[in-house]
């Protein structure tokens, strides 16, 4: 497989997904829409093509080339010891994943970090296209911390594009307004990240926010001591309370909002 093929994967994949949830989202929905759904998606998805684009001029698909050097070069900590390939790719999944459990912890825990990230919890409502509403500040510290990691690691092209692709497939899943059975979001949960946890994790209140920090396995949030399960989903207020007027959250807001002033 070569970079490019990696790059086609990824993108499509990240595309496909959104129209698909978009879709069962209007067919199956969870909760109506406090706000305009139309001006929202337009705000996350300009947000999101804005910083597709910054990052590609900025890093042009930096973390699979480091994947595919330290792959050819033998580096990192999995090139140093003999596993099957199957067992690589989990170790870099699982891994990558607990790493991004950290990073969304100090998100919320470091004053500086969360300037960038209220950029995210500011969405008046939670669907798939907030799954893409990030500060393009926190995406390029982020992108340069999973480099970091790759190398580290030295997870292979197929390892981190099969990560890559968990990862925006759950997260999209998890941000999604869907309507799931109770049943499977049970099973789920004692593995994975489903809606009904993420939602808690959007929550207006400040301690039910400081919660549940996973994005693919739910099982850091468990060990860690930060899940939250006992909450009623009908009463869960999406946002943060310092924004919850939508024409203060308009695409140029939510670029400047790192150096507005700091709210919790």
């Amino acid at each position: 497989m070569t970079i490019t093929d990696a790059s086609l994967i990824r993108v499509s994949s990240f595309w496909g997904a959104i129209f698909v949830f978009l879709v069962l989202e209007l067919l199956a929905p969870y909760r109506k829409s406090s706000v305009s759904k139309a001006k929202r998606w337009i705000n996350n998805i300009t947000l999101t093509v804005f910083n597709s684009v910054v990052l590609e001029l900025v890093f042009a698909g930096a973390v699979v080339t480091t994947a595919a050097y330290v792959t050819t070069r033998h580096l990192g900590v999995l090139n140093l010891v003999e596993l099957p390939q199957w067992a690589k790719i989990f170790v870099t999944v699982a891994f990558m994943d607990f790493m991004l459990y950290i990073w969304h912890l100090l998100n919320h825990e470091v004053p500086l970090l969360w300037r960038f990230h209220r950029v995210h919890h500011s969405d008046l409502n939670m669907d798939v296209s907030t799954a893409t509403r990030f500060h393009i500040g926190e995406l390029s510290i982020s992108a340069i911390i999973k480099i970091s990691l790759v190398f580290l690691l030295g997870a292979s092209l197929v390892g981190v594009l099969i990560f890559e692709s968990v990862l925006v497939l759950f997260a999209q899943f998890h941000h999604s307004s869907l309507r799931v059975p109770k049943w499977f979001e049970s099973v789920f949960w004692m593995l994975f990240v489903p809606p009904s946890m993420h939602r808690i994790h959007h929550s207006v209140i400040l301690k039910e926010r400081d919660t549940n920090y996973g994005t693919i396995f739910s099982t850091w949030d468990r060990w860690l001591g930060t899940l939250l399960t006992d909450v009623d989903q009908s009463r869960i207020r999406i946002g943060i309370g310092a924004y919850q007027q939508p024409d203060q959250l308009y695409f140029h807001h939510l670029l400047a909002m790192p150096i507005t002033r700091p709210v919790k």
